[in-house]
């Protein structure tokens, strides 16, 4: 499948305004260091995750400022906390991992890696965090290795239970972690898949981690790399719902900080480039640290994470990406053509609110996850159907949001060859299929 990107003029530094921003309303989520330099500002954005009935798109609709920090003390890139995550994950929420089929792939394949390498059996014990509907720990219980996942969102981990893994709905903290430990539940393999992300109070959470994990155990966590986000410009990976966007130099102070040592590591290609670190206690000298952990600090620092205008060059690019986007959609509007989303992703929705982009220009989006379907989504109001949408209506483009999912759903959308439909994907540079 041969790709063009779009072309657009030489990106023009940020405005000077850019520099007289704000500063953060509390310090640094980690450090408490005050927080004055701008990474970009993204505007006023709703929740990502919320999709709207028709009755409530005549409703007021709450909005909360999009503005992303870098902490020059300890380089943590994060927003302002407007709602606690027990607020939006608790309850009911709109995400299930199990509708990505190469997510699905990503899990079982991690669990038939780490299975042998940490030597887990039937008398280990297994928990993840922000467990989701159950798509990794269910490939666990199918090898006999007890497995325990904890999930806010009730309504999710309903989902879980119901394919066989135990699920708490619980919201996890140090306290959490405390009363797990009293029952006597330690972990000898402690997952935090994606998760860090969604944490405001990353101490509180990290200590919880060090509590729970057993002596000689292993915790991994997965999170899209810093190093790409910023290079990239995946500036829809930032709402109210990620409160921090990491690089490894700065979670190699944030564990080192509550005892515990990341000691190796792997790149992975989820969501446009992540890394996949293995952490443990500070005194179990078992697991001698690799040489891919202070790899992956010198590329950083060689790539000026250290550096205050690596980070508020970003703005720029930003300005740039949202300037591209609008250009396509407008020209094919003029043009005559329809265009339509594939995917209803929170990224989708930052993106969408931030280029101001409405019915006017994308007609609809569709998504596997019937709880969206005959919904909309937050503050674009554009509408949500489901997949089989596309076929009715022959549109001539399909704007992939999920564009990490790209090679997936372009092998889901091959039948629109049929009437000459091209697909597009909107980041890192705006490209037509």
């Amino acid at each position: 499948m041969s790709a063009t990107a779009v072309n657009t003029p030489e990106v023009q530094p940020t405005s000077s305004l850019a520099s007289k921003k704000r500063p953060a309303r509390h310090g640094c989520r980690f450090c408490n260091h005050p927080l004055t330099h701008t990474v970009v500002d993204l505007g006023m954005s709703p929740l990502c995750e919320n999709f709207l009935t028709y009755e409530q798109l005549g409703e007021p609709e709450v909005f909360y400022p999009l503005h992303t920090y870098v902490c020059e003390k300890c380089w943590l890139v994060q927003v302002e906390e407007y709602v606690h995550g027990a607020d939006i994950f608790g309850g009911e929420y709109a995400y299930f991992s199990s509708f990505s089929d190469s997510w699905l792939k990503h899990a079982a394949a991690y669990v038939d890696m780490i299975t042998p390498r940490l030597g887990l059996t039937e008398k280990s014990q297994v928990v993840e965090l922000a467990s989701n509907d159950g798509y990794l720990l269910k490939n666990f219980v199918a090898k006999n290795i007890p497995a325990l996942g904890i999930e806010p969102a009730a309504n999710v981990a309903e989902v879980a239970k119901s394919v066989g893994v135990e699920s708490r709905n619980t919201y996890f903290t140090t306290e959490a972690a405390e009363e797990l430990v009293a029952e006597g539940i330690k972990a000898d393999l402690l997952i935090a898949n994606n998760v860090l992300a969604h944490v405001p109070d990353l101490n509180d959470f990290v200590g919880g981690m060090k509590v729970i994990l057993n002596e000689g155990g292993t915790i991994t966590v997965e999170f899209p790399h810093l190093l790409h986000i910023i290079e990239e410009t995946h500036f829809d990976t930032m709402y109210q719902e990620h409160y921090c966007y990491y690089s490894l130099l700065t979670l190699q102070a944030v564990f080192a900080h509550h005892g515990l040592t990341i000691y190796d590591l792997d790149t992975i290609p989820t969501h446009g480039g992540s890394l996949r670190i293995y952490i443990r206690h500070d005194n179990d000298n078992t697991k001698p640290v690799t040489s891919t952990v202070s790899e992956v600090i010198q590329l950083e620092e060689a790539s000026g994470f250290r550096e205050v205008e690596t980070y508020t060059a970003f703005a720029g690019r930003t300005e740039e990406s949202k300037r591209r986007i609008l250009e396509f959609l407008i020209n094919a509007k003029r043009e005559g053509k329809t265009v339509v989303g594939y995917g209803a992703p929170g990224k989708g929705n930052t993106l969408l609110n931030y280029c101001g982009v409405r019915e006017d220009l994308l007609e609809y989006v569709v998504d596997r996850n019937p709880y969206k379907h005959n919904r909309f989504l937050a503050g674009t109001h554009i509408p949500c159907y489901g997949p089989e949408k596309i076929a009715e209506t022959k549109p001539d483009y399909i704007l992939i949001l999920p564009w990490n999912l790209k090679d997936e759903i372009a092998e889901q959308l091959e039948y629109t060859r049929e009437w000459g439909a091209q697909l597009a994907v909107p980041i890192p540079t705006l490209t037509v299929f």
